[in-house]
């Protein structure tokens, strides 16, 4: 799939998974074009908080908070559903795969908020039967 893949019509929104949003913050055009393309776009609170544990200074710290707002990106708070569900994520994958705690939230909140994930980790996510991926090459 392309990057616009992540944007693709017919759906109301799209949750973008941190790599992307990286490689926006990091000026690759595909990234921001997926974004640029999306109906709707979400992500998670943990990757809001995987951003702010990469920057350097207050300035990056401002600028990521700028980026997500300037963007109209809104950032899916923890609900208690979230948490079982990555708990329960966790419990079925993490001594095939060794899942991260981080990865397991993100599926949760895209399964929970019934949107794809735009990810360009698509092995972190693939044994997650009922998640949909938009997959993102740069």
């Amino acid at each position: 799939m392309s990057a616009a893949s992540c944007g693709r019509s017919g759906i109301a929104a799209v949750l973008f998974d941190t790599d992307v949003l990286i490689w926006v913050l990091r000026g690759n055009e595909h990234a921001a074009r997926a974004i640029e393309e999306a109906p709707r776009c979400l992500t998670s609170i943990v990757s809001y908080m995987e951003l702010l544990q990469g920057a350097r200074d207050r300035k990056e710290l401002r600028t990521i908070r700028s980026f997500l707002s300037d963007c109209g990106i809104q950032v899916c708070p923890l609900t208690e559903n979230i948490g079982h569900r990555g708990s329960v994520y966790m419990e079925e994958h993490v001594l095939a795969s060794r899942m991260s705690v981080a990865d397991a939230m993100i599926a949760a909140t895209a399964v929970e908020n019934r949107v794809p994930l735009c990810t360009s980790n698509r092995k972190h996510y693939r044994q997650i039967g009922d998640l949909e991926i938009a997959a993102f090459r740069a």
